[in-house]
């Protein structure tokens, strides 16, 4: 059982997790107009979390040694981060943007999925019924059209979305209510030094050649290592389940971020959409035993 005041916490952190993944999103496309590229960012951004969390660590006086067991499943962790990361990148250029992230958004259902069926959770009908609720806002909100259904950059994204949800439930059984920040290390260098491998083979690194470009770039490796970090510290406070349907809070704040940042506007359609998340986010948020 976890106290209702740490779960609130965790509910706090788990959002401004959701709100680092959308500000560092947003700040992508400024490094992308300047002349880098998807890949590029995915394999930086990671470079971020490792450097922050060894001198977090350093200067806490923690050992930045896991055990062997330890070790192994962060690294293995990283490599599906890898995978994961790469496969998403890969299933935009096959189908429509909006629908590879719908199809990615499934990891919550997936993670839940996954707990039920090795009984480290239960599958509330609550939890269910408010992934699919911000499933179907998801989905308006996006505008998802149902042209260019190429299969391969839908099993992309679908493989995409299962990583990631593997690695959410997997991270979550290795440190449970402990310390996220190790383990959370060692998937961050893993997946940098291997997708900075893959950039180097695919002749596809490319940096900035603007000034806003590298504004860009570096807010978003900042603020996607902040995310990364808050993101695993609340699946240790609320656990996978949660944590994963609270990173729905991601689409409505980068709905927001484009009506502001970048002047573009919503239809009722789409306001509707950001309603039913919305809907679905205060029912994820209400106490419950965790």
């Amino acid at each position: 059982m976890v106290s209702h005041p740490r779960a609130w916490v965790g509910i706090a952190v788990a959002l401004a997790a959701a709100a680092g993944f959308a500000l560092a999103n947003t700040s992508a496309s400024l490094a992308y107009q300047g002349g880098s590229n998807p890949l590029t960012v995915a394999a930086t951004r990671f470079l971020v979390p490792t450097a922050a969390l060894i001198a977090w660590l350093r200067v806490n006086g923690n050992s930045l040694v896991l055990p062997k067991r330890d070790a192994f499943a962060a690294a293995s962790l990283g490599v599906v981060t890898a995978l994961y990361s790469w496969a998403l990148l890969r299933s935009f250029s096959s189908i429509p943007f909006a629908l590879a992230v719908l199809i990615f958004y499934l990891f919550p259902l997936m993670a839940a999925v996954i707990v039920a069926v090795f009984g480290w959770e239960k599958f509330a009908w609550k939890t269910g019924a408010a992934i699919v609720l911000a499933l179907a806002g998801l989905a308006l909100a996006l505008d998802v059209r149902g042209s260019n259904l190429n299969t391969g950059g839908m099993a992309l994204a679908f493989l995409a979305a299962l990583g990631l949800a593997i690695v959410i439930v997997v991270s979550s059984r290795v440190f449970g209510k402990g310390d996220a920040r190790p383990l959370t290390l060692y998937m961050a260098a893993t997946a940098s030094v291997l997708l900075l491998i893959l950039c180097a083979a695919s002749g596809d690194f490319a940096l900035p050649q603007t000034a806003s470009g590298w504004i860009g770039f570096v807010t978003a490796a900042a603020l996607y290592g902040f995310a990364m970090i808050a993101f695993f510290i609340a699946v240790s406070m609320i656990g996978p389940v949660r944590t994963s349907l609270l990173s729905y809070a991601d689409a409505v704040i980068s709905a927001g971020l484009g009506v502001v940042v970048l002047g573009q506007a919503l239809t009722l359609v789409q306001i509707a959409g950001i309603g039913l998340v919305i809907l679905a986010l205060v029912g994820a948020t209400q106490p419950r035993a965790l």
